[in-house]
């Protein structure tokens, strides 16, 4: 092995679990983001004397959200999304408590691929407009406008709040 190797061993051992994280929060599938992540790796290892000089994770969040968006635009193309099951109702019940902290991750599913991307790389990844807007390849003003509608939407999701303040106690 090496020493180029070693240096990509060594990044994916240390941020595998960093990106899957990102990758799920994009998807919302634990399944599809490992997947994601894995084929944005082997992408990325085939560059890796390149990304090594750039910053690798920001080269390899990129190769993500652009392998999200283009899954993205295959299955919209062959498959139908149905609407989610309603609500259940509110209880003291552990198993309905647990269900209901999914709120927030249910909250990102009803956003579009270009939302979600935002969203999580606004507020996972801690990116600034600019650095969103470089990484998504879209118009700062157009990441701004595309993150108050997405924050919009979020914040009028049902049981959104309570979610979050029951997670903060």
């Amino acid at each position: 092995m090496d020493r180029s190797d070693a240096a990509f061993t060594e990044f994916v051992a240390g941020s595998v679990g960093r990106l899957t994280r990102f990758a799920e929060l994009l998807t919302g599938d634990p399944h599809r983001a490992a997947d994601l992540v894995q084929e944005s790796l082997e992408r990325a290892y085939i560059r890796w004397p390149k990304i090594q000089v750039d910053d690798p994770h920001a080269y390899v969040r990129q190769i993500i959200v652009n392998q999200y968006r283009n899954w993205w635009r295959r299955r919209r193309n062959r498959e139908v999304l149905i609407e989610p099951a309603p609500d259940s109702v509110v209880s003291d019940d552990h198993a309905i408590r647990l269900a209901q902290s999914d709120v927030p991750r249910r909250a990102l599913a009803t956003l579009t691929p270009r939302e979600r991307a935002v969203v999580v790389l606004r507020f996972y990844s801690d990116l600034d407009i600019a650095a969103i807007a470089a990484e998504t390849g879209i118009a700062q003003g157009t990441v701004k406008s595309t993150l108050f509608r997405a924050m919009a939407r979020m914040r009028a999701f049902p049981g959104l709040d309570e979610s979050l303040a029951e997670r903060e106690r």
